[in-house]
């Protein structure tokens, strides 16, 4: 299960622990910091010097009544836009550092990074930065090749132990599925399942994730995402559509 600290305006921990009450310690439990209360709306920081995200940690552990399994850094490409190379490694650094002590002491489980954009990240080189145990980032058909290989880059150089996926449909944008049939992309094709399923079964390889997180008020929907999950995706018809991809930015 997967929240974060500014959704429900600031009110998901809370909310999250009076609604599933006893069932939540049953559930892994991801959650975010990063943005922060303000008078309009919303602000984000990746300042750890005024323990800004230590105590956001420690508020989520007692809104939840339990330390989360794992805290993600969220959105830091927020805060990174416009800084120089330094600038960004530094501030980015000092936020990881931050979590990475908060899990090593004990306020959860591991830490990582979630980012809607991770070309910012790219940019200020993170190599030497603490490796994040987890990076949750966008994936599915309507990530395009230049986020794709951004996501790849910034993988290879961190070495995170599990990628997630997030927003498999964009979205939103359904008119897509209307246009596209995600199905060939299966072996066998799985005519049985609708082009929404194929979609959701297929982001799990664009880019490769070990789970994925989508949103519903219909538990139904996500019966029908978990039916999916037996489907086998056809890794060759992926790879010849990255090709190809590749091949249309080149041209």
């Amino acid at each position: 299960m997967d929240t974060a600290a500014p959704y429900l305006g600031f009110r998901s921990h809370a909310v999250l622990a009076e609604t599933a009450a006893d069932l939540l310690p049953k559930f892994a439990l991801s959650t975010k910091v990063g943005f922060f209360p303000s008078a309009g709306g919303a602000e984000h920081s990746l300042d750890p010097v005024r323990l800004r995200l230590r105590l956001a940690i420690e508020r989520a552990a007692r809104e939840l009544g339990r330390e989360p399994d794992t805290v993600l850094l969220h959105n830091p490409e927020r805060s990174l836009a416009g800084l120089s190379t330094p600038d960004g490694r530094t501030l980015l650094g000092n936020a990881c550092t931050a979590l990475a002590d908060a899990a090593r002491d004990g306020l959860c489980g591991t830490w990582g990074v979630a980012s809607w954009d991770t070309r910012s990240l790219e940019m200020v080189q993170v190599d030497d930065l603490p490796s994040p145990d987890l990076l949750m980032v966008r994936a599915g058909f309507l990530v395009g090749i230049d986020l794709l290989d951004a996501i790849n880059v910034l993988r290879t150089a961190w070495q995170p132990g599990e990628t997630w996926g997030m927003s498999p449909f964009g979205g939103g944008h359904r008119k897509v599925w209307e246009e596209f049939d995600p199905r060939p992309f299966l072996r066998p094709r799985h005519e049985d399942l609708s082009r929404i399923q194929a979609a959701f079964r297929v982001s799990f390889y664009l880019p490769s994730a070990s789970a994925m997180a989508v949103g519903t008020d219909d538990p139904g929907h996500l019966a029908q995402l978990v039916q999916t999950l037996g489907a086998e995706v056809d890794t060759a018809a992926v790879s010849q559509y990255l090709r190809a991809l590749h091949g249309h930015r080149q041209s």
